[in-house]
């Protein structure tokens, strides 16, 4: 870790699970924050766990584990238990921010929640993510991604006018909650610093997608009129789409905002003749015919490799690029020149490519200096050298199956 890392000396306990939470808190790892994932073999992570049976090479063999569990250390606490949450609650007190995703309740209920923390850590910073928050009727329903995504508005305006609406299912939605976690528990560290105060942070997962959706929401609260989905087109802009190239579901995305682009693309596809067509004259007979004009790109971008497509569109000017597959973005150019991609190694895993974060700090880098941890890899160092506890204590715990 590098000495310059922003969050050095800031200490995380991570009570997440599955992706949101634990995506927070890897976020500030790589930024130079210690974090401890308190976990345990009684009721593993759904992430360690949906692999096998629950013996300890499955809890070990998960990839979606490693991707947002990089950089922490792992201790094996069992929180059902009155000496498990009395642990928890000295690394806590050790600690200065916590971060948790359970459902709202639980953490109380485990004498856990943030009155009862803030009394062995009076300054802690606590961010409990949830689906909907901790307050209002729908606190305690269930909330995977889809679900917020469509209670956040998203899924709502996602997809084709005549289908059904996307719910975005690929777990997006619990990653812009993570990452949105981020920001409020930096700026709760800034005004800590300041002030000397913590503070609970109660952050819902919906009002994070409900946020992003921007204009949309506008259109609504200043016009009452609620947007419909419209697939790939703009409100003002045409062309404006995603079309098919050559080859087994390649497909390229073409938006044209000016007159310069458009000629641009009328020079790339060989019809200058296109430009004096009544029909695609302006930019409004271009919306108003856009339909005769995609069939007529997509014509020309079928017989075309996209990442060729590419390059010529590009270097006239014209805003194009490829919907990259996941071979594709792990091994772009651009990527890896970058630093977008990098490569870890697990004991179990071995080698893997993984998405560094979004952040180029020139002073501070973010970056991932260790793998994600097997369970309880870390006990040693948290239970002996940070709480200080007697051998034979800790060798009693684990037989009590405490530290489990």
């Amino acid at each position: 870790m590098s000495n310059n890392s922003a969050l050095k000396g800031i200490r995380v306990a991570d009570f997440g699970h599955v992706l949101a939470g634990p995506y927070c808190s890897m976020l500030l790892s790589t930024l130079g924050a210690e974090v401890i994932k308190i976990e345990t073999r009684a009721r593993p992570d759904e992430q360690r766990a949906q692999h096998g049976a629950g013996d300890v090479s499955d809890l070990e063999s998960n990839s979606n584990f490693l991707e947002v569990n990089l950089n922490k250390l792992s201790v094996s606490l069992n929180l059902t238990t009155d000496e498990g949450k009395e642990l928890a609650r000295q690394i806590v007190a050790v600690s200065d921010v916590v971060v948790e995703n359970m459902r709202p309740g639980v953490m109380d209920k485990l004498g856990l929640g943030y009155e009862d923390l803030v009394k062995v850590k009076p300054d802690i910073i606590m961010i409990a993510l949830s689906g909907f928050g901790q307050t209002g009727p729908l606190r305690t329903y269930s909330a995977y991604n889809p679900c917020f995504t469509s209670v956040g508005g998203l899924a709502h305006l996602c997809g084709y006018p005549e289908k059904k609406p996307n719910t975005m299912n690929n777990s997006g939605g619990d990653a812009r909650a993570g990452n949105a976690g981020v920001f409020s528990v930096l700026m709760a560290l800034n005004m800590r610093q300041r002030t000397g105060q913590g503070q609970y942070i109660d952050q819902s997962s919906c009002e994070v997608i409900n946020s992003m959706v921007g204009d949309q929401m506008m259109d609504y609260a200043m016009n009452r009129r609620s947007p419909k989905r419209t697939g790939n087109r703009d409100a003002v802009m045409a062309p404006h789409n995603c079309y098919r190239c050559k080859g087994d579901d390649a497909w390229i995305s073409i938006a044209v905002s000016t007159e310069a682009e458009w000629q641009a693309l009328c020079e790339a596809m060989g019809q200058p003749q296109w430009r004096d067509d009544d029909a695609f004259a302006s930019a409004m007979s271009r919306l108003q015919n856009q339909t005769r004009l995609d069939e007529l790109i997509q014509a020309w971008t079928i017989e075309h490799d996209a990442v060729d497509l590419m390059r010529r569109l590009q270097a006239l000017g014209v805003p194009a690029m490829p919907s990259f597959k996941a071979e594709q973005l792990f091994n772009d150019a651009h990527m890896l020149e970058t630093g977008a991609v990098v490569e870890v190694r697990h004991p179990v895993l071995g080698k893997r490519k993984t998405i560094t974060p979004p952040w180029r700090l020139s002073e501070t880098p973010a970056t991932f200096h260790t793998t994600a941890p097997l369970l309880g890899e870390h006990n040693d160092y948290v239970f002996t050298q940070l709480l200080k506890l007697p051998e034979a204590k800790i060798a009693r715990l684990m037989e009590e199956k405490v530290i489990y």
